[in-house]
């Protein structure tokens, strides 16, 4: 196993820290030995997350409350731990927590998705990427999606944002590749998290695990640009193949039961 905090560094900035996949992340660098920066918007749950990795793990955990679709939330954010030398970046907020089609969210809606995921990632991959190139050491996940691959009904602005997650983590890979970054966008399917079952029934699916996520993404820091958990091939292309755009569209827009 890697020695996270010698060849990373030994603080780790976790936004969207607070359950679900980033939970799991937390208790998982924790295990590594590497100290915590927990972000989230909702105090309770943070400073419950917060509690559980510190009473099980021999690290330091912070936590900062920040809703990351405001303006400011990344520079605020970057005050916040401006004592620490971060050395590990996972951007696992914006998750969609409706199931609802375009005209049918209000245009904030669409707006605030769009700076989390967009503005927030790209911001925050400036502010604490730029450090660790500098220093030579350092890593990045970008938390995507499969609804990345491809447009679909429902997932119009979720799906467009996460694109853009997942081509700036190849881009970034590409940049800092050889000058010490790890860089992986990381591509869920549907995982066993609270935001999921707060957007829909799952029914019969197959859910990932959320330690299992955090677990693979880990171990497989240094395989970027891409790792696609799930996968049979983990660090290949879009499981659509050699569809046709429009045959994509509508395999995405195919309802789940």
């Amino acid at each position: 196993m890697t020695d996270f905090a010698s060849t990373y560094g030994s603080w780790a900035v976790i936004a969207g820290g607070s359950d679900g996949v980033g939970a799991a992340f937390a208790h998982s660098l924790a295990a590594r030995g590497v100290n915590l920066v927990l972000v989230a918007r909702r105090i309770a749950v943070l400073n419950e997350c917060a509690e559980a990795v510190a009473a099980k793990h021999s690290v330091q955990v912070r936590t900062v409350a920040l809703d990351l679709a405001l303006d400011t939330a990344i520079a605020d954010l970057e005050e916040a731990t401006a004592d620490l030398e971060i050395g590990v970046l996972i951007y696992n907020a914006g998750a969609d927590t409706r199931n609802a089609e375009f005209l049918d969210r209000t245009l904030d809606d669409h707006r605030a998705l769009v700076h989390r995921n967009c503005l927030g990632v790209l911001e925050a991959a400036y502010r604490f990427g730029g450090p660790m190139v500098t220093r030579g050491r350092g890593a990045v996940v970008l938390i995507t999606s499969g609804a990345a691959w491809a447009g679909g009904r429902t997932l119009s602005s979720y799906g467009a944002t996460k694109a853009f997650d997942l081509i700036l983590g190849e881009g970034l890979w590409a940049e800092w590749r050889d000058r010490g970054v790890d860089v992986l966008s990381l591509v869920l399917g549907a995982t066993d998290t609270p935001s999921l079952h707060r957007t829909m029934d799952p029914g019969d699916r197959v859910l990932a695990d959320p330690h299992d996520v955090a677990e693979q993404a880990l171990d497989h820091l240094a395989e970027g640009p891409t790792w696609i958990h799930g996968s049979d091939n983990p660090v290949g292309g879009s499981p659509f193949g050699s569809l046709d755009r429009r045959s994509a569209v509508l395999a995405m827009s195919t309802p789940r039961h």
